[in-house]
């Protein structure tokens, strides 16, 4: 056997003892969630299961910096709240823990705020990509009605929209649907508003 063969032998060996220190899938309490090593990767837990979402692209950055400059902006003059985005753990509800691309918190609800993780925000935003879209306008936008976080924005820049839902009886409806040439708002925080074109670039 060749000396790089045998390196790779013992490379997955030792690859598949380190798995087998951590719970199996279905298996993972926010207690083993909250022991894992620091990373810069978004991994949320649901289910019992871990979820580690795809790497951000260039076109979900560059919206991103964008639509969280305004954002944090608007709040910081104003001295509404806090604006944040992930990496940032997101409890929905035990053993329900996700990470928004951007989050609002109100001053009202400062309470929700911890040193590890967040409680439901005001206002929430995903920014979409092919292999987040499912979880984004399915699984999340029930949970983050569940939680009782009172605006959803679904950010496309695939398609160049921005969707904003809002929070009637414990369920979203659409604010509106903006595209080019379009001025997106929220109704959380009164006055704000975004160019698409800009957010978009």
């Amino acid at each position: 056997m060749k000396s790089e063969d045998v390196i790779k032998e013992i490379e997955l060996r030792l690859a598949v003892e380190v798995a087998q220190l951590w719970p199996l899938q279905g298996e993972w309490r926010e207690e083993d969630y909250f022991s894992l090593p620091d990373t810069n990767r978004i991994i949320e837990l649901s289910e019992g299961e871990l979820i580690m979402t795809p790497l951000p692209t260039e076109s979900h950055q560059r919206t991103s910096i964008r639509l969280l400059f305004s954002l944090y902006t608007f709040v910081h003059e104003r001295e509404l709240g806090v604006v944040r985005y992930a990496p940032l753990p997101v409890r929905l509800w035990p053993g329900k823990i996700r990470e928004p691309d951007i989050l609002f918190v109100s001053n009202e609800h400062l309470d929700r705020i911890g040193e590890r993780v967040y409680g439901p925000p005001d206002l929430v935003v995903e920014i979409t990509s092919p292999g987040t879209m499912h979880v984004d306008r399915v699984e999340k936008f029930s949970e983050y009605a569940k939680a009782g976080v009172e605006e959803y924005w679904i950010v496309d820049p695939d398609a160049e929209t921005i969707e904003v839902f809002v929070l009637r009886r414990g369920a979203y409806v659409m604010l509106g649907k903006w595209g080019r040439g379009e001025v997106a708002r929220s109704e959380v925080l009164k006055g704000f508003e975004v160019k698409v074109n800009e957010v978009m670039g």
